[in-house]
């Protein structure tokens, strides 16, 4: 098995937000391979959101969206455990991109508890999200919850569009 150096575990817990020790225990797991460390990572952490997701979310933002030429806006509470996580920088840049993707792809509800007649297109947490395709919205806010180990929920949702 080869050795494990800091410099892969700072590596890997730059790119992922880890703790030393489940950076370490992940590549010795995956035998030095990052990317099979993060994979391993990710599964934790996914498996540990579900585990937070009963968790009371009484601190959080209000994030809003105008896009240009000011005939479109919206509007999101994204909300999580703790006022120190909502203040980080990754909570905030996520906030504002969901406010964006509100505004840009004008969903009817936040999940499918909501309204289950909806179709996948018109569920907040279903859409494609528009930074990254290959995820839905519901996926991003689920990756930053494991990154910082907190329940985070969308809360409400709103978009303003003038003419409509």
């Amino acid at each position: 098995m080869p050795e494990i150096t800091a410099k892969q575990i700072k590596e890997l817990r730059d790119s992922t937000g880890a703790g030393i020790m489940d950076a370490k225990k992940a590549l010795v797991e995956s035998e030095g391979n990052i990317d099979k460390a993060v994979e391993i990572l990710n599964a934790k952490g996914l498996a540990s959101v579900e585990k937070r997701s009963g968790r009371a979310t009484e601190n959080g933002i209000v994030e809003s969206y105008i896009h240009t030429g000011g005939r479109i806006g919206s509007m999101v509470q994204l909300s999580c455990e703790t006022d120190f996580v909502a203040r980080t920088e990754e909570f905030v840049k996520c906030a504002k991109e969901i406010a964006m993707q509100i505004a840009a792809m004008n969903p009817k509800a936040i999940s499918n508890e909501d309204n289950s007649d909806l179709g996948d297109d018109e569920i907040l947490e279903s859409q494609a999200y528009i930074r990254d395709a290959s995820k839905t919205v519901g996926e991003v806010v689920k990756e930053l919850s494991a990154k910082v180990g907190e329940n985070i929920v969308i809360q409400k949702i709103h978009r303003f569009e003038i003419g409509s």
